[in-house]
């Protein structure tokens, strides 16, 4: 590699790179996790935390990454032979209904081509269809990190009223959570699966449910297997700030400190400025002449944007060509994407000028890459960037 001087770009969709201050928060001494001062701590984070949710219910938190919180979100709320309605949006959701086989759920799998999100047309088909409610579930990944596609959950929790259908919602917002405008309680989400290391500028290593008194109900009469993920000794515990097993104390004191970061800028300029970066990155994207990945205008990311390079082109060769030349990583094509695309991330800590470097190392990449562009692709970024 050559020798680069200056701070590494990390624009792959996550982990993201972590503020100073959340840095320094979290390098704090440990503290007794089943002392007072503690007990203080868990109390004003679990307090906290429901804002970026959007929910006014309980949020749990896990010594886990997103994996894990898919897991509690399937074993605290199933039955070994339920079935579960899942759509093929892209690579994480493939693992999700995977997760659930595992379990011995019956999984109704709706194929897709990895360019648009969960169809509620096809969620109202299924459950209008679904007359003696055999359907227990229906679990939608909000924004498919290999895709950048967003689906649109609002329109899904639509369709399933309208079939008057009492499946469950279960929604992996692992890649959107504090990226993107999310509404646990709104859009009668029953539970919502997060991670720490995306919009909430943590590193791994925390997870989360978000979960509905429908989906707390669900719990009491589930038969998966749990007990690391059991809900009941959680919520508890968390009624004392405390926790049932050892939680990530220096987490969550970083978790404190993004927390105040989030509120402070404001979450409604947070979306509005993630979604400002996502739409300079699709104009450079277009620009250069090359195509987004995502087809649907309503499900763009403002997370990510996954750029699909030209037939004979070796995706990851480009990416090792900008990681040598400028220090700068890239998201890799995941699944059937492998080789097909790269995926900028644009999400966490994340300003105007960070964006115009990551388009500059990615611009010049593509050329040193050979690949054909119009240079006219970062003036059209600038120009979304110098926009009011």
């Amino acid at each position: 590699m050559t020798y680069a001087s200056g701070r590494h770009f990390l624009q792959i969709p996550g982990p993201t790179n972590v503020p100073d201050p959340v840095l320094r928060a979290m390098s704090a001494p440990t503290i007794d996790h089943r002392g007072p001062e503690f007990a203080e701590l868990g109390r004003e984070l679990l307090r906290d935390i429901k804002p970026v949710f959007g929910t006014t219910g309980p949020v749990i938190m896990y010594p886990a990454t997103g994996t894990g919180a898919w897991e509690a979100a399937l074993v605290n709320t199933l039955s070994p032979g339920d079935k579960v309605l899942c759509f093929e949006t892209g690579h994480f959701a493939t693992l999700w209904q995977e997760m659930a086989h595992g379990f011995g759920l019956e999984v109704d799998f709706v194929l897709g081509d990895w360019r648009h999100g969960a169809s509620p047309e096809i969620v109202a088909e299924k459950l209008a269809a679904d007359t003696a409610h055999e359907i227990k579930a229906v679990c939608v990944v909000h924004n498919e990190t290999s895709t950048g596609v967003t689906s649109r959950v609002g329109d899904i929790r639509a369709a399933i009223d309208d079939a008057d259908h009492p499946a469950l919602l279960l929604v992996d917002t692992i890649s959107s959570l504090g990226s993107i405008d999310y509404r646990h309680d709104e859009w009668k989400v029953d539970v919502t699966v997060a991670g720490s290391q995306k919009g909430l500028m943590l590193p791994p290593g925390m997870s989360f449910n978000a979960v509905s008194e429908k989906a707390l109900a669900a719990s009491k009469t589930a038969r998966l297997p749990r007990t690391f993920w059991d809900w009941q000794p959680m919520l508890a515990a968390n009624e004392r700030g405390l926790f049932p097993y050892t939680p990530n104390t220096n987490l969550m004191y970083g978790l404190k400190e993004a927390l105040r970061l989030l509120y402070e800028e404001g979450l409604p300029n947070v979306f509005a400025r993630h979604a400002r970066h996502a739409a300079a990155t699709r104009a450079a994207v277009r620009g250069w002449g090359l195509e987004v990945l995502c087809l649907d205008e309503r499900e763009h990311s403002g997370s990510l944007t996954a750029v699909l390079v030209p037939e004979g082109v070796d995706a990851d060769k480009v990416r090792a060509v900008i990681l040598d030349r400028f220090d700068m990583s890239l998201g890799a094509g995941l699944g059937k994407l492998a080789g097909k695309v790269f995926r900028i991330g644009h999400l966490g800590a994340f300003n105007d000028l960070t964006l115009a470097g990551t388009l500059a190392g990615v611009h010049m990449g593509l050329v040193l890459s050979g690949v054909r562009i119009d240079a006219r692709g970062m003036d059209a970024a600038l120009e979304v960037l110098q926009s009011d």
